[in-house]
């Protein structure tokens, strides 16, 4: 390789020393010539030399280079048989890989349906706690401890992952207040009576519908407060009935005791309701002249009543024996035993005709009639007045109804409808009223009808046994004329 580079330098060597000097003489010409021939020797030479050790560096290269081809040739193969090795690896690997995919596409799936199925169980459990907190809320039993209380709310909410021993536990819970639940038990322990104040009272829990309280001379019924979960006297005592009942199943001497099925809510209910006295005093100031009404009513109901009872006789008897006076014309002892019963209507109506059995039929027939007459007043006495106060009664509650009616209209038109306790105070005017007035006109019209039938059945008693009388006295005239 370096003779190759060398021989061209040394003709260029040459052309430029030719070219150089053109103007040099022969003898220099010879000289350099000489010199130039010395050069070109010692060039070739070296050239030579060059060349040579460029042959040897050849060789040497070719020999090393084909010891590195075997060599090389060598490591190929065995680089060629690990390759082959690793692609057999590898496809085991890949087909191992692809096995593997399947079976974690699988699991993933069989996670996913059992994590839904979890969090669905997980989601039933959290719904049952809850509907236990509000079952419990309401329970009339003894409250929860407090590790039961947080158990529940944490389940309930997010705080815990409910487990086995969670869900034992909540059903621990339910067993143990399903059989407080249906148990009766009379037992001592605090509660908040009708003034606020906790006291100890005897109580009475019926399963988880209904308790009361025996405290001192006071029996009631108990309801519980969901925040606190305390036992609280309700405000509106029973009735003697009820309180008498109670007060008999917890001495053991019943086996009967009222019973709230709707767990508090009727009782709830009747100590919300208002009470009469209430209701009436909604109705305004209408509603005392209607009871000035029922109270003037039912004393007019209570005197028609006793008058007529006093004045009650057995007419049919007294008609008997003066029949048998008559037949022996002893006038004298019928009067006697009129006079006897002086007080009744019937005795003295029948003393005015026997007044004038000597005389002329016409003139013991006015004289009855003139004494069935004095009658009548006293037995049909307040009786219009009775019939008037029915009449009146519902008017006053038609006006309390119109009046009622105007100040609830007033009110809308002043604040309109967004509130309807505005309204209330009218409407309920309007309603106490009439009812009012209707639940004292039915009944006072309904006594005044059958204190009419009542006198209408005496005044035609009295004419009865006055035409009675008249007979017996033609009778015993009869008679003796045909003597």
């Amino acid at each position: 390789m370096k003779i190759c580079f060398a021989f061209p330098l040394t003709l260029a060597a040459v052309f430029f020393l030719f070219a150089a000097s053109p103007v040099f003489s022969a003898e220099d010409m010879r000289e350099q010539r000489i010199e130039a021939r010395t050069t070109l020797k010692n060039l070739q030479a070296k050239a030579a030399a060059e060349e040579q050790s460029a042959r040897e560096e050849a060789m040497q290269s070719r020999e090393k280079i084909a010891g590195d081809r075997v060599l090389l040739d060598r490591e190929l193969h065995r680089v060629e048989a690990e390759v082959a090795t690793l692609e057999q690896e590898v496809a085991a690997l890949q087909a191992e890989d692809k096995n593997l995919a399947e079976r974690e596409a699988a699991l993933v799936e069989k996670l996913s349906a059992t994590d839904a199925m979890i969090h669905e169980l997980v989601g039933v459990v959290r719904s049952h706690a809850k509907d236990m907190q509000a079952l419990l809320a309401g329970s009339l039993q003894p409250a929860l401890v407090e590790d039961d209380k947080s158990l529940l709310e944490s389940i309930s909410g997010d705080n815990l992952f409910p487990g086995m021993a969670d869900i034992t536990a909540m059903a621990a819970i339910l067993r143990r207040q399903m059989e407080d639940g249906g148990a009766v038990r009379l037992t001592r322990s605090d509660i908040v009576d009708r003034t606020g104040r906790t006291v100890e009272a005897e109580i009475l829990l019926l399963g988880n519908f209904t308790a009361a309280y025996r405290l001192g001379d006071e029996i009631g019924y108990l309801n519980s407060s969901p925040a606190g979960h305390k036992l609280f006297a309700l405000s509106r005592l029973p009735s003697d009935r009820q309180a008498r009942q109670l007060r008999r199943y917890m001495d053991g001497k019943d086996e009967a005791v009222p019973l709230d099925i709707s767990k508090g809510a009727a009782l709830g209910q009747m100590s919300r309701s208002p009470t009469l006295r209430q209701q009436i005093e909604s109705g305004g100031p209408l509603v005392w002249p209607i009871l000035a009404i029922l109270v003037v009513g039912i004393l007019i109901v209570f005197e028609r009543s006793f008058f007529l009872f006093r004045n009650r006789l057995d007419a049919d008897a007294l008609t008997n024996r003066l029949i048998a006076l008559a037949g022996d014309r002893n006038w004298q002892a019928c009067r006697e035993e009129c006079a006897r019963l002086a007080t009744k209507p019937v005795a003295r109506v029948i003393a005015a005709g026997l007044a004038y059995c000597e005389m002329q039929r016409e003139a013991m027939e006015n004289a009855l009639q003139e004494a069935i007459l004095k009658e009548i007043p006293p037995m049909e006495r307040f009786l219009s007045t009775l019939g008037m106060l029915a009449a009146i009664a519902p008017l006053l509650g038609l006006l309390g109804t119109v009046t009622g009616m105007i100040d609830t209209f007033g009110i809308i038109t002043q604040h309109g409808t967004g509130d309807s306790r505005m309204m209330s105070g009218g409407i309920s005017v309007a309603l106490v009223t009439t009812m009012l007035g209707l639940s004292v006109a039915i009944p006072i019209m309904l006594v005044h009808t059958l204190l009419n039938r009542a006198v209408d059945n005496r005044i035609a008693l009295l004419e009865e046994k006055a035409v009675a009388l008249i007979n017996i006295v033609e009778k015993g005239r009869a008679g003796n004329e045909a003597h």
